[in-house]
């Protein structure tokens, strides 16, 4: 089995790094990406295309410049963006491909595949490697998520992911949802993990023991909440499995260390905040807006983020966590 390594660094790093990277940055890190021959890199805004925005935390640099300077880079590696419809247009889709992008991983929530049917036909039509990304798979029993791949491989997916944006599964959810896939389509299978639970590089090598074939990681694991799965350590531990990724580790590890540990703006660690992500199963991204609203409405995050993971609030819905903020905040002074 060949396995395909994606880096979401330069994209869902880009959450933890409240979407300050520079060109000099992106540059930086493509080059040792490309190096170290990882097959696949994303970068954009955390949200993905379109993404730069008052909801979701402006960009210090356009996303397309990030792009043109990543594809510049690349003599081995791939570029792909993610795009949420609804944020991302056909049009930032269309400009991504002019600059030279190779992969779009189309995402919806688990169970709204069907908002991202004229996405995928654009970026086949584009020629494109074309991917669903169903976000939130942990909400979703597994027939639904069975369902939802259908439709995704119906429009012309070429893979379809299973991702962990909570960081809330266990190895158990995620064995049972890639072998499910893996029996119904013919299409490639992929996982995305969060550590919120410490439980990213378990879930993936399970997912890649159910049958998945693409796998993401970050380098440092620099990512939303706690991060995703570290993309060094994936490759080391892949090794010593006996899987053969093609990967230079002694490159991968060098520009972990001294391109992305640099720019870090703290530890990617499991703190109070991030675990009740997964514990509470909340969209990993949620973490810094809850943080600030936190500090606006003098509100403990955690009691924020367990609300909104009781209210099942999915990407899209950051405005609910000052909404909850503001209620928990109101309440709290009732009290007094």
């Amino acid at each position: 089995m060949t396995l395909k390594i994606l880096d979401v660094t330069l994209r869902d790093g880009s959450h933890s790094v409240r979407h300050m990277f520079t060109v000099e940055q992106v540059r930086a890190a493509a080059k040792g990406l490309n190096a170290a021959g990882i097959r696949y890199f994303e970068v954009s805004h955390g949200d993905g295309l379109g993404g730069s925005s008052l909801q979701y935390g402006f960009s210090k640099t356009d996303e397309l410049k990030l792009i043109e300077a990543a594809v510049s880079e690349c003599t081995n590696s791939e570029v792909s963006v993610l795009l949420l419809p609804g944020i991302g247009t056909k049009q930032d889709l269309q400009n991504a491909a002019r600059l030279g992008v190779k992969m779009v991983r189309v995402a919806t929530h688990v169970t709204e595949a069907d908002v991202g049917a004229q996405h995928i036909e654009l970026a086949r039509s584009l020629g494109l490697k074309t991917v669903g990304f169903l976000m939130m798979s942990h909400m979703a029993p597994v027939e639904k998520i069975v369902e939802q791949a259908k439709l995704f491989e119906s429009y012309g997916a070429e893979v379809v992911y299973v991702t962990d944006s909570a960081g809330a599964m266990l190895p158990s959810d995620v064995t049972e949802r890639i072998s499910a896939l893996r029996q119904t389509l013919q299409c490639e299978i992929g996982f995305h993990a969060h550590n919120n639970l410490s439980m990213a590089l378990a879930n993936t090598i399970a997912a890649v023991e159910a049958g998945a074939t693409y796998i993401d990681g970050s380098m440092r694991a620099l990512g939303a909440g706690a991060g995703n799965t570290q993309t060094e350590v994936m490759v080391a531990v892949l090794e010593k499995l006996g899987y053969k990724t093609g990967i230079d580790l002694y490159k991968l590890i060098d520009t972990a260390n001294d391109v992305i540990a640099p720019l870090m703006q703290q530890p990617q660690e499991i703190t109070g905040s991030s675990l009740i992500l997964g514990y509470a199963g909340v969209y990993s991204s949620f973490l810094l807006h809850a943080q600030k609203a936190s500090a606006q409405f003098g509100i403990d995050e955690r009691d924020i983020l367990i609300r909104v993971g009781e209210m099942k609030a999915v990407g899209g819905q950051e405005d609910l966590i000052y909404e909850v903020a503001q209620t928990l905040a109101a309440k709290k002074e009732l009290v007094r």
